[in-house]
């Protein structure tokens, strides 16, 4: 038998072998590393803003940087996970019954080890970038904080109730968005388009409401790096600071992301005519009708 012949038998055996079929392993898989892919590109473009010290971008390279990185990862995730990349998104889709819920615990795993693990992976290429901006000093508030590369933490002038306000209009916007670009008979994203659609409804966000709090709007995006920089040097400050902010990413916007797509529903989605009713005969004129649409005398129209 010549090699090529052997090689082409060989391949498929050992394809199958390495093949997972378990759907639930095939799921946490795709969606950590989709995940990992949009906090890696995302965060690198907060890190590289900040240490370059505005030399290597400014704020609209982060908003570019995370749309594009949202559009990678769901091309990475997408057909298999969905990409959701946050669990405000995956509450949202059990909650109306897009995703079953004994899913959620393991997309919220997933995407907080995706995250997480893409703050480490930051940390060690921007480690001596970090050190050289701070001093070696890692702080979360002051001029030289760096705490904010990784999670978000609010501007010194917003309040707590401000914040957590804006946190659900954010997350309410984005699911809101989400169900519209996602609704088959209302005006759909093109197939092949989802990943540049939701990276630029994530940049849209960033560039219209991102000053006060960074616009984490998603909860695993900000626990997993959080906790990182907990373990990295930064110390419990992560968890105090902005009176004690941590909670707010974490908590509102599941409260956002299902109002943001109930409003959808209940305005838009509900009131769809039914398919029979938007069934109607078109205008067409008999004389122009081809002659296979005719069959023993009569006219088919088209329906």
């Amino acid at each position: 038998m010549e090699d090529g012949s052997i090689q082409g038998r060989m391949a498929p055996n050992v394809g199958s072998m390495l093949k997972i079929k378990n759907e639930y392993i095939r799921v946490a898989l795709a969606e950590s590393l989709c995940t990992f892919i949009m906090m890696v590109f995302g965060l690198g473009t907060v890190a590289q803003v900040v240490t370059g010290e505005g030399y290597f971008g400014e704020y609209l390279s982060i908003n570019i940087g995370f749309g594009l990185a949202v559009a990678m990862g769901v091309h990475v995730g997408g057909k298999v996970s969905g990409a959701h990349m946050n669990a405000a998104v995956s509450f949202t889709m059990c909650v109306f019954g897009r995703l079953r819920w004994k899913m959620l615990p393991l997309y919220v795993f997933a995407q907080f080890l995706g995250s997480f693990l893409a703050a480490g992976t930051i940390f060690s290429l921007y480690y001596d970038a970090i050190n050289h901006f701070c001093g070696g000093n890692l702080t979360v508030s002051g001029p030289k904080a760096t705490a904010g590369i990784f999670a978000t933490y609010p501007a010194p002038y917003i309040s707590v109730y401000t914040g957590f306000f804006d946190q659900v209009a954010g997350t309410g916007l984005l699911l809101l968005c989400l169900m519209a670009l996602s609704d088959q008979r209302n005006q759909p994203l093109v197939s092949g388009g989802e990943a540049v659609g939701v990276g630029l409804l994530v940049m849209l966000i960033g560039v219209s409401m991102g000053s006060n709090s960074g616009y984490a709007i998603n909860p695993t995006r900000d626990l997993g790096p959080r906790l990182f920089t907990l373990m990295a040097g930064w110390g419990t400050e992560v968890f105090r600071a902005g009176n004690c902010w941590w909670w707010v990413p974490l908590v509102a916007p599941f409260i956002g992301g299902v109002l943001g797509a109930l409003i959808y529903k209940a305005l838009v989605e509900l009131h769809h005519p039914d398919l029979k009713s938007t069934i109607t005969r078109p205008a067409v004129d008999p004389e122009c009708i081809p002659l296979d649409k005719c069959k023993n005398g009569r006219i088919e129209i088209p329906v």
